[in-house]
């Protein structure tokens, strides 16, 4: 029987296909960068049809590369969260820009919903924050200023970025998985349906909205035209849960990191829903046979994103691996931090107008202290989180980490040294894309649990602690100082 597996991993910066053989093997790549828009100072926009037109390029090269629609068993999706689109319910064309998880547009509303004393109840019901960063904001925003919106009427659909793609797959279905959900502050997240308060909070009328289902299972068959025959979509979620999953951390307590356009830390805490005293998230983990996991999330907004803008904007690299020599090439940051508030501070501290500050500049700085204090911050960001996730009884024995900006070997041992904790990165480091697959390999039947889907992740390194801790004591000193200038 064959057992390929195609995941589809629309993220924020490009879109990529993958094929996979059933046993966990990457069998293939296709990817394309996704074109950033920045219409004005905290917006950020994506073309919906750029992404459905290059996800589906994407798509048909792997499935040329399997041999033909027949030889996939099942389709994995995995996305951008947060994102919003915009569709119209006839064509399937998006009727208005997607806006982005990183946009700000919504930062307004959210203080005066928050002086209003409505984030206790957002929380209490969603686990997560007013901030822009969700989705339901961005929804009412964009019905109350777009008038195409309001003028489609019952034709207008709405959804995050995994439901679009499925709508444009299948010809028509609109649903949305858990975490997706999850992430949108209009689902209750303890009852898994959209609440009433939180659609009428926002302005979001619920017919505009996805039904919601599980992550793995039958979810629907793709239009045969679009690969030479139909193809079962069989797993969905959205990429920080994606990485839980594909890190295979499927046991309470277990904690990954994925630094990519931003970086995200998930500790999974099973059934029992978390409820966080420290500004942390509370997230759907999965959902398998209507029966949810959980986790904590912290949220970083800028992780590779800062090295892609020192590198485009800046021009201080050529290459994002150029990083590693230059942090290398001097013995430490000089006195140099970087607070990469270019969007906004995420969580512990949620401050949507912090901007970026790079301090302690002097002219012995050199270029290579600048980068090295950016690949710094990664750990200090990662330590804020820790302090966080252990206030609230989450604290890490070990850390799991992927996405691209791990493949240097500089940073994954100053988390490690700076965390004081062994650090482990999976000899495959997309694990985003594993954990589409294994859902979608659970989804097809190839594998009974995602427990027995784990086996699919083979072979990792571990970074063990070792710096002294007057060293770590004053890069941290160093760090708060250079933090309170954004507070």
């Amino acid at each position: 029987m064959t057992q390929h597996v195609l995941v589809i991993d629309e993220g924020t910066t490009s879109t990529r296909a993958m094929l996979f053989a059933g046993e966990g093997a990457c069998l293939g790549s296709a990817q394309r960068p996704l074109t950033q828009h920045y219409p004005a100072p905290g917006l950020v926009e994506h073309d919906a049809a750029e992404i459905w037109t290059l996800t589906l390029a994407c798509a048909r090269d792997m499935v040329a590369l399997a041999g033909g629609a027949d030889q996939i068993v099942g389709i994995g999706i995995t996305n951008q969260r947060e994102t919003i689109v915009f569709w119209d319910r006839r064509t399937g064309e998006p009727l208005a820009p997607a806006i982005v998880w990183q946009d700000r547009r919504t930062a307004d509303l959210c203080e005066a919903l928050k002086s209003r004393g409505e984030e206790p109840m957002v929380q209490a019901k969603t686990g997560l924050l007013l901030d822009p960063y969700f989705s339901g904001s961005k929804i009412g925003w964009a019905l109350s200023h777009w008038p195409q919106l309001r003028d489609a009427g019952d034709n207008l659909a709405v959804g995050t970025v995994e439901s679009y793609l499925v709508y444009r797959l299948t010809g028509g279905l609109h649903v949305s998985d858990a975490t997706n959900a999850s992430r949108t502050a209009l689902m209750g997240i303890g009852v898994g349906g959209w609440d009433d308060g939180l659609c009428d909070l926002f302005g979001v009328p619920h017919r505009l909205l996805p039904k919601i289902v599980d992550c793995a299972g039958r979810l629907g068959d793709t239009l045969p035209e679009l690969f030479g025959g139909a193809i079962a979509i069989c797993g969905m979620a959205g990429d920080q849960q994606a990485a839980l999953i594909g890190q295979a951390c499927l046991a309470p307590g277990q904690t990954k990191a994925t630094f990519g356009t931003g970086a995200f830390v998930l500790t999974q805490t099973g059934r029992t829903l978390p409820q966080s005293r420290h500004r942390l998230l509370s997230t759907v983990a999965w959902q398998l046979g209507g029966e949810r996991s959980y986790a904590v999330e912290g949220s970083v907004f800028v992780a590779g994103s800062l090295i892609q803008w020192l590198r485009d904007d800046l021009g201080l690299i050529e290459h994002a691996t150029d990083t590693e020599a230059l942090a290398r090439g001097v013995a430490d940051n000089g006195g140099v931090y970087l607070v990469p508030a270019l969007s906004g501070l995420g969580a512990p501290h949620w401050r949507p107008a912090a901007r970026g500050v790079i301090s302690g500049l002097s002219f012995a700085a050199k270029k290579a202290h600048i980068i090295r204090a950016a690949l710094e911050a990664m750990a200090h960001q990662t330590h804020d989180l820790k302090t966080a996730f252990a206030a609230d009884g989450a604290d890490w024995a070990e850390l799991r980490i992927d996405g691209g900006m791990v493949a240097n070997d500089w940073m994954a041992q100053d988390l490690a040294d700076m965390l004081a904790i062994d650090v482990e990165r999976p000899a495959f480091i997309e694990t985003t894309a594993m954990g589409a697959a294994m859902l979608a390999a659970v989804g097809a039947g190839l594998y009974s649990s995602l427990e027995a889907a784990a086996a699919m992740r083979t072979g990792a390194q571990r970074f063990a602690p070792n710096m002294p801790a007057e060293t770590r004591s004053r890069r941290l000193a160093g760090w708060a100082d250079a933090l309170a200038r954004v507070l």
